[in-house]
């Protein structure tokens, strides 16, 4: 699997076909938790998301990408994370543990053995500040087609500020 296949699968028009919890989240070890089903809309390839926020540092949160390969060694690879800083800024020279930032999947690390984004690849972002608006950007760049049917209070729109 090359970087441009790894692309290739994240931004694919994807459509949600479960959600559990189906209208809310469960708490499990300090975290909301949501985790999603979905089907490729070209060929049906089988994808998954997790969502996962911190109860009490709500700013502490991770949603991913999951797809289910065809290869029985690989099995389910995580092909992307866009996390909210974590809360730490002394464990990486770039701070990026206090920043919101996303992590993608190389075709170097899953060669290596890796099933999913190590930290060394990740890009810091100013694109979200708050887990609402990290949902819809996530759900914008890995191609869900009905995110709003199963998120509808992202449809709220905040009214901007004079």
């Amino acid at each position: 699997m090359t970087d441009q296949d790894i692309h290739d699968l994240i931004v694919c028009p994807k459509t949600i076909v479960k959600r559990e919890p189906a209208h809310s989240y469960r708490t499990e070890h300090r975290q909301r938790r949501c985790d999603l089903d979905l089907r490729a809309d070209t060929d049906g390839g089988a994808f998954e998301v997790f969502i996962r926020q911190h109860t009490d540092f709500i700013e502490n949160f991770s949603i991913g990408l999951r797809f289910q390969t065809s290869n029985r060694l690989l099995g389910r690879i995580t092909l992307t994370r866009y996390n909210g800083p974590h809360g730490e800024s002394s464990r990486a020279p770039d701070g990026h543990y206090a920043l919101s930032h996303i992590h993608r999947l190389t075709a170097d690390e899953l060669s290596s053995g890796s099933i999913q984004p190590q930290e060394k690849e990740r890009q810091i972002t100013n694109r979200y500040g708050a887990f609402e608006q990290a949902l819809e950007v996530f759900f914008a760049d890995v191609g869900i087609t009905n995110a709003w049917d199963y998120f509808p209070e992202l449809r709220q729109r905040r009214m901007p500020l004079c």
